[in-house]
């Protein structure tokens, strides 16, 4: 179902996909109300939403769908594009996309973008947002996390009142970001690059790994704010350094890290060039970039580079865990939630195969169990744990002993 005000969005958007051989648009509807009652005959399996509508707007119709029935919805407005708050209370409201346009020239827009839309909603029909809405509900149900010295090992699923930030380290002076190897990577036969693109494979040069502080690395895409969201807010201040590549769009990524710095007790951040990765901190990849971890003797640190699309993204769930095989090996562990594609399966395994532990979120709590279950069948996934318990994981190993 297409809800949007606009006459020309629905026609054209009824057009091209019913042009297609796996999609079709059952009802269009100008407003909430009239798609409600249309839903009422017919409900949808999938939903693209406006936000600015008469009688009611698109976020309070999309708080009103996941109370009543929970269905995959994607925004589709010209307010995701001007204001990212907009964008941050629709994903957390249980959108499972967000897609910008433009004000002007939409006719134009949803021609050259189609493909991504149509894609979109793919994605979206084997969303299962009602999972990410329960684990919201037994999220809130859950005490704060205990204090590491006494029960590090117990499930930390709770949402916590803002803290102050933690002091900041001294970080490497700034550096530009430096071009990658755009004329490597190219996989002809899935028409996109691998990780080769922006870095070279583990080799034998980078089989040494001394011991080291532990640092995590978690991949996200569809579902993966809310899942977040319930992962870092179960973080003490005592865990590892984590970085997180959540597939989200350039201008949406800082706002999301400033939304789970206020509901997490841990420093959450947008990752900014040569950051240094300390425990207690999180490091969120920026939209359009690459995250990248590097070495320097003992001490771990981020380079934020550019580079071409890795699995259709940017940044990349196997750019970062490559980058985190070669520099931390059996230092690390590697986490991949619920998400389309398969996007960080092949960096995992990489992860796996230099002894880093590695972890998939199970189906069950995943919205989509696309890049875990990629994960799983390439090797990569030593153990399959439910979104509830990934908090407790974190802080676990963080008590490990390296070795």
């Amino acid at each position: 179902m297409v809800v949007d005000d606009s006459s020309v969005v629905r026609q054209l958007m009824q057009e091209l996909l019913g042009a297609t051989s796996d999609i079709q648009v059952a009802a269009t509807a100008s407003d909430p109300i009239f798609a409600m009652r249309k839903m009422r005959q017919e409900w949808p399996d999938v939903i693209v939403l406006d936000i600015e509508m008469p009688r009611m707007d698109g976020i309070t119709f999309l708080k009103q769908i996941m109370a009543v029935r929970p269905t995959p919805v994607i925004i589709c407005s010209t307010r995701a594009d001007s204001s990212t708050g907009v964008t941050m209370e629709a994903l957390a409201a249980g959108a499972v996309s967000v897609i910008s346009k433009p004000a002007l020239g939409v006719r134009d827009f949803l021609h050259d973008t189609f493909d991504d839309l149509a894609n979109a909603i793919r994605a979206a029909a084997q969303a299962h947002p009602a999972r990410s809405i329960a684990g919201h509900a037994a999220h809130a149900c859950q005490g704060p996390a205990p204090a590491p010295e006494t029960t590090p090992a117990a499930v930390a699923t709770a949402s916590v009142a803002p803290a102050a930030p933690l002091p900041v380290e001294a970080r490497m002076p700034k550096a530009p970001p430096r071009e990658m190897r755009h004329h490597e990577g190219w996989v002809a036969g899935l028409q996109r690059y691998s990780a080769d693109a922006v870095l070279e494979a583990p080799g034998a040069a980078d089989a040494f790994h001394p011991a080291t502080a532990r640092i995590v690395a978690i991949g996200a895409s569809t579902g993966g704010p809310q899942a977040l969201e319930m992962v870092l807010g179960g973080l003490s201040t005592h865990c590892p350094g984590v970085v997180v590549v959540q597939h989200m769009p350039e201008r949406f990524t800082r706002s999301f890290a400033d939304r789970l710095h206020k509901i997490s007790m841990v420093d959450v951040k947008e990752a900014e060039h040569l950051d240094m990765i300390v425990p207690g901190r999180v490091l969120i990849a920026p939209g359009g970039m690459h995250l990248v971890v590097k070495r320097d003797g003992v001490q771990y640190y981020v380079e934020v580079i550019n580079g071409p699309l890795v699995s259709r993204h940017k940044p990349s769930v196997d750019v970062l865990f490559r980058s985190v095989a070669k520099a931390a090996g059996s230092n690390a562990v590697g986490i991949i939630m619920t998400g389309m594609g398969d996007d960080g399966a092949r960096g995992l395994r990489e992860m796996a195969d230099r002894g880093a532990a590695t972890y998939a979120q199970d189906e069950r709590s995943s919205v989509v169990f696309g890049m875990p279950k990629e994960a799983i069948q390439l090797g990569g996934v030593g153990d399959v744990i439910s979104l509830e318990n990934i908090s407790a994981v974190i802080e676990q190993y963080g008590f490990r002993e390296p070795e």
